[in-house]
């Protein structure tokens, strides 16, 4: 079991209002959701009740009828014989909870009796309007919802056993904004460099660091590549016996493969046409919403100036598409991309390699994405918020300093006065210029 920073965020969830919301936990499968969370439930509660809704079609029969809690107790302590419903000390969890939506909706009735504690996972909680089949609605106010994302790169810090100390350290050297020493900016720059191979699913991390071995890793991605292709068409089945609609699987498919290409090219914004000749943005949308709202990918959008708030200018139909996880992005391109990632030897794609895995930090740490591109062709790669102020990031897989920096930074009609530049050069200042190493992408919160 790897350590995984939001069990602090279920930590807070118990102390500041557990009996009143159930927490739900969202995130794309195979990310460590239903691991996380029972470890959470094991070590703050006296009696856990596990009920998984995929794997237990007989589960789902309890919530048929009504939900009143105390019926609901009873048929799942016949159903389940070894669970102990112990009032104030029993937490229930649903997993899977998108294969019942009567159980979802037994989480008001729930809470309003007070007795028993509840956290639910789903991978597809997001999505709405795919499919008919009926529930008793969603439990509004009720729940407390946590988004999950893969592992981040501190999290693969720690799965490879780095000592805090070091992590400390460069946290100093960061506030501080001073070089890190030649040993560890290299040792660094690595492990950086076989994250952004591996990504963050903890199973594909623990057969790494189990193995070092980089096809055992590409062969367990193109599984969980295999593995979402397949959810794609369950998940777009509109009843249990009708057929899923074709025509919405065949854009997904279309806009998932088409990614590496998209971002290869050197406006790297998403272009409908490079789907099908005719490829018109209303035809794609759905497919675009719903590979969000499954996690799959992060979308960044263009803003029309540089200012705050950002979420006010953004351009709705210009943006990237990133996909959420990097290992994963990487297991799209040609086999022995990974070897060349940790050689160095990237060549065209390398500029697209590097920023989606920088779109996946920042995403990883709840961030929007933003850039700013305008016709003149000046372009900034990433527009946040870090520390308080507006900053513009810039991911430079090559050295050279970038001409739209400069134009921005003296600008008196864009807010951003500082830049961060990512890349595998050590930390540096230089007046309004914070040259930062790719894995301090991590500090930049």
């Amino acid at each position: 079991m790897f350590k995984r920073k939001i069990l602090k965020e279920f930590e807070n969830w118990k102390i500041s209002g557990g009996k009143k919301k159930a927490l739900v936990v969202k995130g794309m499968r195979q990310i460590g959701k239903t691991s996380s969370v029972l470890e959470f439930a094991r070590s703050n509660y006296e009696s856990v009740v596990y009920i998984n809704f995929k794997e237990n079609k007989n589960a789902k029969k309890v919530f048929e009828g009504d939900l009143n809690v105390s019926r609901i107790t009873i048929d799942l302590s016949a159903l389940f014989p070894n669970v102990h419903f112990v009032e104030n000390k029993t937490v229930i969890v649903f997993d899977e909870i998108q294969e019942c939506a009567n159980a979802r909706a037994s989480i008001k009735p729930f809470m309003e009796d007070g007795r028993y504690d509840v956290i639910c996972t789903g991978s597809l909680l997001g999505i709405k309007g795919y499919n008919r089949k009926k529930g008793k609605g969603v439990p509004t106010g009720f729940e407390r919802i946590i988004y999950m994302k893969p592992m981040d790169f501190e999290e693969f810090l720690w799965a490879k056993g780095i000592d805090e100390n070091v992590i400390s350290y460069l946290k100093e050297c960061f506030a501080k904004k001073e070089p890190v020493s030649e040993a560890t900016h290299n040792a660094m720059l690595r492990y950086f460099k076989e994250y952004l191979c591996v990504g963050g699913f903890p199973y594909v991390v623990s057969r790494f660091v189990e193995t070092n071995d980089m096809n055992v890793v590409w062969q367990e991605q193109q599984d969980i590549l295999e593995e979402y292709k397949d959810d794609f068409g369950k998940h777009l089945d509109e009843n249990e016996n009708e057929e899923i609609d074709r025509t919405l699987l065949g854009r997904i498919n279309r806009v998932f493969d088409s990614i590496p290409a998209q971002l290869a090219k050197e406006n790297n914004k998403f272009v409908y046409s490079q789907l099908e000749k005719k490829g018109r943005s209303e035809n794609y949308q759905t497919a675009i919403q719903w590979l969000y709202d499954c996690g799959i990918i992060n979308i960044c959008h263009n803003l029309t100036n540089i200012a705050e708030p950002l979420e006010g200018y953004k351009i709705e139909n210009t943006f990237k598409i990133y996909v959420q996880d990097s290992g994963l992005f990487v297991a799209m391109l040609e086999r022995g991309t990974a070897a060349k990632i940790l050689c160095g030897d990237l060549g065209f794609y390398k500029d697209a390699i590097y920023e989606n895995i920088i779109a996946d930090c920042f995403s990883k740490q709840g961030r929007k994405l933003f850039y700013f591109r305008k016709e003149s062709g000046l372009e900034i790669d990433f527009v946040e918020n870090v520390g308080g102020e507006l900053a513009i990031i810039e991911v430079k897989a090559t050295t050279g300093r970038s001409k739209s920096t400069k134009t921005v930074l003296n600008n008196d009609n864009y807010a951003a006065k500082v830049c961060y530049k990512l890349s595998e050069n050590n930390i540096g200042v230089a007046g309004k210029m914070v040259t930062l190493p790719y894995y301090m992408a991590m500090f930049l919160e």
